[in-house]
């Protein structure tokens, strides 16, 4: 067989370990490809969220989850897809990651009808891809040449329904609602920016309290329940306490 450009030495060995080193190679053989599919095409460009591998110059790795409208995702080639960067927190670790190491692994999950693609290769990013002017709400645009594309077993990905799509998603026409936490004393900026957001409509700012007012109902209550954010939580512990981290559920950001 010729040399793989799939596994590495530290792959044969464990597969060698658990003789899977044949099943393995025939998985690369049958199943690995450098383009995309018509079935990869509607999979990915109808997908409204996957996760984001990067690692910096160390090789330090980082992963995040994208979401956005479907369609959000683009098959821009035979071997491409494209994607928006949206505002989130503003910490940039995956696109700064994507400055200094371009390598690059998307995983794309359906949880309705268990499957998952991997696409690994390189990207770059760009604020003057053409791509910037009808993708609602980007901030940037990113690129990746595929090199390895390929389905995995989707035997332990639990099926899961969609409830609602996050209202935080950019939709043209409707000013986008800032989360919440942006508001905190916590994270208070020291200087205003020098190009703020618009601020949110009524719309959207309904879409958000409506959103909250339901999952508190749903939640559990008292002071350590997870859906409070930071300044109610603070309010039940003693004074000067300090929080570790955002509240694990609404409001949401986007990463």
């Amino acid at each position: 067989m010729p040399p793989s450009g799939l596994y590495h030495d530290g792959n044969r060995r464990l597969q060698d370990a658990f003789d899977s080193r044949r099943i393995a190679d025939r998985l690369e053989e049958v199943t690995t490809r450098s383009a995309f599919t018509a079935s990869d095409v509607a999979f990915v460009e109808g997908a409204i969220l996957f996760f984001l591998a990067t690692a910096d110059r160390e090789g330090r790795p980082d992963v995040s989850h994208k979401g956005g409208p479907r369609g959000f995702v683009r098959v821009t080639g035979p071997s491409e897809l494209a994607f928006p960067d949206y505002d989130g927190n503003g910490m940039f670790k995956s696109l700064g990651n994507l400055s200094v190491n371009p390598g690059v692994a998307l995983l794309f999950i359906d949880f309705e009808r268990p499957r998952r693609l991997r696409v690994l290769g390189t990207a770059t990013v760009s604020r003057d891809d053409p791509l910037m002017a009808p993708a609602v709400g980007a901030q940037l645009i990113v690129r990746v040449a595929a090199s390895a594309i390929f389905p995995n077993c989707p035997r332990y990905i639990p099926t899961m329904r969609l409830i609602e799509e996050s209202p935080y998603v950019p939709r043209a026409g409707i000013a986008p609602a800032e989360p919440a936490w942006k508001s905190f004393p916590d994270f208070a900026a020291p200087s205003t920016p020098a190009n703020p957001r618009p601020r949110a409509t009524e719309r959207s700012l309904a879409v958000e309290r409506t959103s909250e007012v339901s999952r508190r109902r749903s939640a559990p209550t008292g002071p350590a329940a997870p859906h409070l954010s930071i300044r109610e939580r603070a309010s039940a512990r003693r004074p000067g306490a300090v929080d570790s981290g955002l509240a694990s559920n609404p409001p949401r950001a986007q990463a």
